[in-house]
């Protein structure tokens, strides 16, 4: 049987996943240092409430609209303003996902061959989205030198339909500062590329400046912008399986792009009706989680900087916001390899850097959403599996 060849099937299971696997079967209990799903990370969930929520008897009526529904799309509106963002909701489109948003704006914005300009280091998910709508994935370098902006001599504009920035970044934690946006934001005009601006995690700033930070839809620029949200993060609901697209640029670029936006969602019609009827209630209701998410990730990243003294074998990097910390470890052997120690000597499953692109020699990557007992206990082990921890 030929498949596609946008992407190479059947990849090989990597070490650590096969390690993992291996110990979960003999049945080993693991500290997980890696859940990213809020709704399995031990945080009160108003269940009766997001239930009630539904209870709309116009869900049992459907009435396609490519954009979403007007109700919807205002109450998207209404969070943005809510960041101190004036955004039109005509010019706001409903997904199914976060992921569908990009496959539908890589539809809109390339042709087979082209490029998507995405970050390095940032989540692992873009090489797979683009190449689906047979796209090749660019990186271009965030680079640290105690922050991280991009170094924009890695960024090649040459074939490219859009740049992709992310902020803040996942797993970086950094925001996309006002200098490099109005720079990146003045090339792509030059060169004819659309900004696609992933800001899934901005609810969720770590330094007090932040808060400050308002959408990048927000922003006056000369280039076509799409920014990207959903309740995944913003509201802790990833099951509700609802994103939104919001376009901001200078007319004579948006109005075209929001036509033949149109006609792209009118071919899916994926945003169900149910969540679209309960948005602005979900909405109401995602923030008392987002709180509860926020506290528990200030928290557990307040207890993670209390336990590396001066003394530690590795170092906290900062972050501005979202809900992962990267930890420096000694560069005795590859983060990798110090993943798989930790997982198979300490119990404790932690990402290597690796995995996301990052270049600052041994790094892992943990998550600060699990319980805290879970939490504390997971940062013992994994400091006392290193040198002199």
């Amino acid at each position: 049987m030929n498949f596609s060849r946008r992407l190479a099937w059947g990849v090989p299971e990597n070490r650590l996943a096969a390690a993992e696997r291996e110990l979960r079967a003999r049945g080993r209990s693991l500290c997980d240092l890696t859940v990213s799903n809020p709704t399995l990370a031990g945080l009160p969930y108003p269940a009766d409430a997001i239930a009630a929520a539904f209870a709309e008897p116009a869900m049992a009526h459907y009435h396609p609209t490519p954009r979403g529904l007007p109700t919807a799309r205002a109450a998207v509106a209404a969070d943005y303003a809510r960041r101190g963002a004036s955004v039109d909701s005509g010019r706001i489109f409903l997904t199914a996902s976060s992921s569908e948003s990009y496959a539908l704006l890589f539809k809109l914005l390339g042709d087979p061959g082209q490029a998507v300009l995405v970050p390095e280091p940032s989540y692992p998910l873009f090489d797979y989205l683009a190449r689906l709508e047979g796209l090749e994935a660019r990186p271009y370098r965030l680079a640290y030198d105690g922050l991280w902006h991009i170094d924009f001599p890695s960024l090649d504009f040459v074939g490219a339909a859009a740049v992709v920035v992310v902020s803040p970044n996942n797993p970086t934690g950094s925001y996309l500062g006002a200098d490099d946006g109005q720079r990146l934001a003045a090339l792509a005009a030059q060169t004819g590329v659309a900004v696609i601006a992933d800001e899934v995690f901005a609810d969720f700033p770590i330094a007090p400046a932040a808060d400050a930070v308002t959408a990048i839809a927000a922003r006056p620029g000369p280039a076509l912008t799409f920014s990207l949200g959903g309740l995944s993060k913003a509201s802790g609901l990833p099951q509700m399986k609802l994103g939104w697209i919001a376009a901001s640029g200078p007319d004579v670029l948006v109005e075209p792009a929001l036509a033949n936006l149109e006609l792209v969602a009118d071919t899916y019609l994926s945003a169900g009706t149910p969540v679209q009827l309960a948005l602005p209630r979900l909405l109401e209701i995602g923030a008392e989680i987002r709180r509860s998410i926020h506290h528990r990730v200030l928290r557990n990243r307040c207890a993670l900087a209390e336990r590396i003294g001066a003394n530690s074998p590795c170092t906290l990097l900062p972050a501005e916001a979202g809900w992962s910390a990267i930890l420096r470890v000694p560069e005795t052997v590859s983060d990798e390899e110090w993943a798989l120690r930790l997982l198979r000597d300490s119990s404790v499953l932690v990402q290597p850097g690796y995995f996301f692109d990052l270049r600052l020699g041994a790094t892992l990557v943990v998550s600060l959403l699990p319980p805290p007992a879970d939490f504390d206990h997971g940062v013992a082990c994994l400091l006392a599996g290193l040198p002199n921890g």
